[in-house]
């Protein structure tokens, strides 16, 4: 059956799980609860075999999901009594990337992370996720003073990529970028990355370079978009799904190639289905990694972090 047909058939479940919810009463409810019980049955059975296959462009799709979870969602499920910090003390706030200082199972840590908006107005205000360098220049301050205070850094990854305004250029973004890549791969405090959506170019690999980088399970981390790709490689961009297929952008290709630790599952039809089931799932990986780090000397985690980027990728003399 085609991935459309699939696609109707659910909504069609769906519509009538509501119209019959909406006419439950004391009367009828005995009657109606096991003609309930079977459609979110062959609803459940619809989104399985939705998900079971679905293509690399798809995945992407479902990254730019407009309900997925953001940063600050994910840290009022994770985190508790967290503290958000503002600007990099040179320039602005950057609302792209938010970060603070929280708890997490009672330990304190510091949260970084790449914020899209709810709404248009929201979206401008945060630049749509895409952070100028003042964001990356906030969130390095942000991992200096939890470098000096010892708590460990995690980063929540959502982006299309940096800011690419002429103001952004004019005031340091790829520098801003180099200077977050350098000092993250010897900060002294254990670091967690994490992709919960986009992973755009440098815009992402701003808050990249972690002793443990994750994917959830619809996400993908490339140089450029598939769009992009496309214009470029076929000066067409409704070729992304071949672009998307060919570069490798997805969760497994990148796990087969070392570039990520391991896949953090989202329920059957996405995260943005159920943010806190996908909260829950994020948190037992940040809660074992963290286990697992502590066990490390700084220096022994400093040089195996360097050498897990540094082994990354394959070349010919």
């Amino acid at each position: 059956m085609e991935k459309r047909d699939l696609e109707n058939q659910l909504n069609d479940l769906s519509s009538k799980l509501t119209e019959i919810k909406t006419q439950l009463d004391d009367k009828n409810k005995n009657q109606l609860l096991p003609i309930i019980s079977q459609l979110e049955n062959d609803a459940n059975s619809l989104r399985k075999e939705l998900y079971r296959d679905i293509t690399p462009i798809e995945r992407v799709q479902l990254a730019r999901h407009p309900n997925r979870p953001t940063t600050l969602d994910y840290v009022k499920f994770i985190f508790t009594d967290f503290i958000q910090f503002h600007g990099d003390r040179y320039f602005m706030d950057d609302g792209a990337i938010v970060g603070g200082v929280g708890f997490f199972d009672g330990r304190p840590v510091t949260v970084i992370g790449h914020q899209k908006g709810r709404d248009t107005k929201d979206n401008i205000r945060r630049h749509f996720g895409c952070a100028h360098p003042e964001g990356y220049r906030k969130a390095l301050r942000l991992m200096k003073q939890a470098e000096k205070f010892k708590r460990p850094v995690i980063c929540f990854i959502d982006t299309q990529g940096a800011y690419p305004g002429l103001g952004a250029e004019e005031r340091g973004q790829g520098e801003a970028i180099a200077v977050n890549l350098y000092e993250m791969s010897a900060l002294k405090t254990p670091i967690i990355s994490i992709l919960t959506g986009e992973g755009g170019s440098g815009g992402a690999l701003g808050l990249g370079v972690a002793d443990k980088v994750f994917m959830l399970a619809n996400t993908f981390y490339s140089v450029i978009s598939p769009e992009g790709c496309a214009s470029i490689l076929w000066r067409d961009a409704a070729k992304a799904p071949d672009a998307a297929k060919a570069m490798k952008i997805d969760p497994n290709s990148l796990l087969g190639l070392g570039v990520i630790d391991d896949i953090i599952d989202e329920p059957n039809n996405g995260a943005h289905e159920d943010h806190k089931a996908t909260a829950d799932n994020i948190k037992e990986k940040i809660r074992n990694s963290l286990e697992e780090l502590q066990q490390y000397p700084l220096d022994v985690l400093i040089e195996q972090r360097y050498r897990k980027f540094r082994g990354m990728g394959q070349f010919k003399e």
